[in-house]
Protein backbone atom coordinates (compact mmCIF):
# COMPACT_ATOMS: atom_id res chain seq x y z
CA UNK A 1 0.00 0.00 0.00
CA UNK A 2 1.36 3.48 -0.51
CA UNK A 3 1.29 5.74 1.49
CA UNK A 4 -0.45 8.10 -0.31
CA UNK A 5 -4.03 5.72 0.26
CA UNK A 6 -2.70 4.89 3.95
CA UNK A 7 -3.34 8.83 4.22
CA UNK A 8 -6.23 9.21 2.36
CA UNK A 9 -8.56 6.60 4.19
CA UNK A 10 -6.88 8.27 7.11
CA UNK A 11 -8.25 11.58 6.25
CA UNK A 12 -11.77 9.91 5.50
CA UNK A 13 -12.09 8.44 9.12
CA UNK A 14 -11.09 11.75 10.84
CA UNK A 15 -14.06 13.47 9.05
CA UNK A 16 -16.42 11.32 9.68
CA UNK A 17 -15.11 11.68 13.34
CA UNK A 18 -15.57 15.03 13.61
CA UNK A 19 -18.59 15.69 11.97
CA UNK A 20 -20.01 12.61 14.47
CA UNK A 21 -19.27 15.30 16.88
CA UNK A 22 -22.04 17.10 15.96
CA UNK A 23 -25.02 15.39 15.77
CA UNK A 24 -25.16 15.33 19.84
CA UNK A 25 -25.39 19.15 19.08
CA UNK A 26 -29.09 18.74 18.06
CA UNK A 27 -32.11 19.95 20.27
CA UNK A 28 -35.35 17.96 21.09
CA UNK A 29 -37.57 20.34 18.71
CA UNK A 30 -41.12 22.25 19.38
CA UNK A 31 -42.17 21.14 22.92
CA UNK A 32 -42.75 21.66 26.60
CA UNK A 33 -39.51 23.80 26.65
CA UNK A 34 -38.88 26.65 24.71
CA UNK A 35 -36.09 26.66 21.86
CA UNK A 36 -34.08 29.02 24.75
CA UNK A 37 -34.26 26.82 27.71
CA UNK A 38 -32.97 23.29 25.07
CA UNK A 39 -30.18 25.08 23.98
CA UNK A 40 -29.55 26.27 27.99
CA UNK A 41 -29.61 22.61 29.06
CA UNK A 42 -27.39 21.38 25.72
CA UNK A 43 -24.29 23.69 27.41
CA UNK A 44 -22.29 20.49 28.64
CA UNK A 45 -22.50 19.29 25.21
CA UNK A 46 -21.05 22.48 23.72
CA UNK A 47 -18.44 22.60 26.09
CA UNK A 48 -17.48 18.90 24.66
CA UNK A 49 -17.82 19.67 21.86
CA UNK A 50 -15.58 22.08 21.37
CA UNK A 51 -12.86 20.29 23.53
CA UNK A 52 -12.96 17.15 21.29
CA UNK A 53 -13.12 18.96 17.99
CA UNK A 54 -9.75 20.67 18.64
CA UNK A 55 -8.23 17.39 19.73
CA UNK A 56 -9.52 15.17 16.90
CA UNK A 57 -8.28 18.49 14.42
CA UNK A 58 -5.52 18.72 16.02
CA UNK A 59 -4.24 14.84 16.00
CA UNK A 60 -5.25 15.17 12.48
CA UNK A 61 -3.04 17.86 11.73
CA UNK A 62 -0.47 16.09 13.76
CA UNK A 63 -1.08 13.26 12.18
CA UNK A 64 -0.50 14.69 8.60
CA UNK A 65 3.04 16.28 9.62
CA UNK A 66 3.99 12.77 11.29
CA UNK A 67 3.35 10.68 8.31
CA UNK A 68 5.41 13.50 6.08
CA UNK A 69 8.55 12.51 7.46
CA UNK A 70 7.56 8.77 6.81
CA UNK A 71 9.08 7.37 3.95
CA UNK A 72 8.02 4.41 3.44
CA UNK A 73 5.00 1.89 4.93
CA UNK A 74 4.69 -1.90 5.99
CA UNK A 75 1.82 -3.85 7.93
CA UNK A 76 3.06 -2.78 11.27
CA UNK A 77 2.75 0.60 10.53
CA UNK A 78 -0.78 -0.03 8.71
CA UNK A 79 -1.99 -1.68 11.80
CA UNK A 80 -0.51 0.82 14.26
CA UNK A 81 -2.62 3.47 11.98
CA UNK A 82 -5.58 1.27 12.48
CA UNK A 83 -5.13 1.23 16.12
CA UNK A 84 -4.84 4.93 16.24
CA UNK A 85 -8.45 5.31 14.26
CA UNK A 86 -10.13 3.14 16.02
CA UNK A 87 -9.49 5.68 19.04
CA UNK A 88 -9.97 8.80 16.85
CA UNK A 89 -13.67 7.38 16.16
CA UNK A 90 -14.98 6.54 19.10
CA UNK A 91 -14.28 10.12 20.43
CA UNK A 92 -17.93 11.55 19.28
CA UNK A 93 -19.14 8.21 21.72
CA UNK A 94 -16.91 9.25 24.92
CA UNK A 95 -18.04 13.33 23.79
CA UNK A 96 -21.75 12.40 24.11
CA UNK A 97 -21.39 9.97 26.89
CA UNK A 98 -19.43 13.13 28.80
CA UNK A 99 -21.93 15.74 27.63
CA UNK A 100 -24.66 13.43 28.88
CA UNK A 101 -23.60 12.58 32.39
CA UNK A 102 -21.52 15.68 33.22
CA UNK A 103 -24.32 16.99 35.50
CA UNK A 104 -25.31 13.69 36.51
CA UNK A 105 -24.74 11.67 39.70
CA UNK A 106 -21.80 11.76 40.51
CA UNK A 107 -20.85 8.30 40.30
CA UNK A 108 -21.87 8.37 37.03
CA UNK A 109 -20.40 11.32 35.63
CA UNK A 110 -16.64 10.27 37.13
CA UNK A 111 -17.13 7.12 35.23
CA UNK A 112 -17.73 9.15 31.68
CA UNK A 113 -14.93 11.30 32.44
CA UNK A 114 -12.73 8.45 32.81
CA UNK A 115 -13.87 6.66 30.02
CA UNK A 116 -13.63 9.82 27.93
CA UNK A 117 -10.01 10.25 28.82
CA UNK A 118 -9.17 6.29 28.52
CA UNK A 119 -10.49 7.18 24.51
CA UNK A 120 -8.15 9.67 24.25
CA UNK A 121 -5.25 8.11 26.52
CA UNK A 122 -5.55 5.34 23.81
CA UNK A 123 -4.95 7.64 21.06
CA UNK A 124 -2.34 8.86 22.53
CA UNK A 125 -0.34 6.01 23.17
CA UNK A 126 -1.84 4.70 19.48
CA UNK A 127 0.37 8.02 18.17
CA UNK A 128 3.14 7.40 20.49
CA UNK A 129 3.61 3.47 18.97
CA UNK A 130 3.35 4.99 15.25
CA UNK A 131 6.12 7.56 16.20
CA UNK A 132 8.06 4.97 17.88
CA UNK A 133 7.78 2.73 14.97
CA UNK A 134 9.18 6.18 12.72
CA UNK A 135 12.19 6.28 14.55
CA UNK A 136 13.44 2.23 15.55
CA UNK A 137 14.93 2.33 11.91
CA UNK A 138 16.58 4.85 9.60
CA UNK A 139 15.13 3.96 6.16
CA UNK A 140 11.98 4.89 7.52
CA UNK A 141 12.01 8.66 7.70
CA UNK A 142 13.07 11.11 5.31
CA UNK A 143 15.24 12.62 7.68
CA UNK A 144 16.38 10.03 10.62
CA UNK A 145 16.82 11.02 13.69
CA UNK A 146 20.30 10.72 15.27
CA UNK A 147 20.77 8.00 18.13
CA UNK A 148 21.13 10.35 21.04
CA UNK A 149 17.68 12.27 19.14
CA UNK A 150 15.98 9.17 19.82
CA UNK A 151 14.66 8.71 23.84
CA UNK A 152 14.35 12.23 24.13
CA UNK A 153 11.95 12.76 20.85
CA UNK A 154 9.78 9.88 22.40
CA UNK A 155 9.60 11.26 25.46
CA UNK A 156 8.53 14.52 24.33
CA UNK A 157 6.26 12.65 21.63
CA UNK A 158 4.85 10.69 24.41
CA UNK A 159 3.50 13.44 26.96
CA UNK A 160 0.21 13.21 26.47
CA UNK A 161 0.05 9.95 27.00
CA UNK A 162 1.09 10.41 30.25
CA UNK A 163 -0.96 13.56 30.74
CA UNK A 164 -4.43 11.26 29.65
CA UNK A 165 -3.50 8.74 32.66
CA UNK A 166 -3.62 11.80 34.76
CA UNK A 167 -6.78 12.79 33.71
CA UNK A 168 -8.27 9.31 34.37
CA UNK A 169 -7.34 9.48 37.38
CA UNK A 170 -8.50 12.40 38.30
CA UNK A 171 -11.78 11.76 37.02
CA UNK A 172 -12.56 10.06 39.91
CA UNK A 173 -12.00 13.24 41.64
CA UNK A 174 -13.45 15.88 39.32
CA UNK A 175 -15.19 15.15 36.11
CA UNK A 176 -14.89 18.88 35.50
CA UNK A 177 -10.56 18.83 36.18
CA UNK A 178 -10.94 15.92 33.72
CA UNK A 179 -12.43 17.93 31.33
CA UNK A 180 -9.97 21.04 31.74
CA UNK A 181 -6.97 19.04 31.65
CA UNK A 182 -7.81 17.48 28.31
CA UNK A 183 -8.77 21.06 27.34
CA UNK A 184 -5.58 22.66 28.67
CA UNK A 185 -3.88 19.69 26.39
CA UNK A 186 -5.68 20.67 23.13
CA UNK A 187 -4.39 24.55 23.62
CA UNK A 188 -0.65 23.06 24.41
CA UNK A 189 -0.81 20.99 21.25
CA UNK A 190 -2.45 23.66 19.42
CA UNK A 191 0.97 25.66 19.67
CA UNK A 192 3.82 22.87 20.36
CA UNK A 193 4.88 21.38 17.34
CA UNK A 194 5.59 17.66 18.65
CA UNK A 195 5.55 16.42 14.99
CA UNK A 196 8.95 17.76 14.81
CA UNK A 197 11.32 15.80 16.44
CA UNK A 198 14.28 17.24 15.60
CA UNK A 199 13.66 20.46 16.79
CA UNK A 200 12.23 18.97 19.72
CA UNK A 201 15.12 17.18 20.93
CA UNK A 202 17.69 19.82 19.60
CA UNK A 203 15.71 21.69 22.30
CA UNK A 204 16.12 19.77 24.72
CA UNK A 205 19.58 18.97 24.77
CA UNK A 206 19.98 22.85 24.35
CA UNK A 207 18.48 22.65 28.04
Amino acid sequence: MTKARLEAFSDGVFAVAITLLALDLAVGGPGAKSLADQLGDKWPSYVAYVVSFFIVGITWVNHHSLFGAIAVVDRALLFLNLLLLMFIVAIPFGTATLAAYLTADKSDAHLAAALYAAILEGAGISFTLIFTWSVRDPRRRHHPLTREDVRPAVLRFGLGAILYLVAIAVAFVSPWATLAIVAAMALYYLFEQVTDPLASAAQLRRG
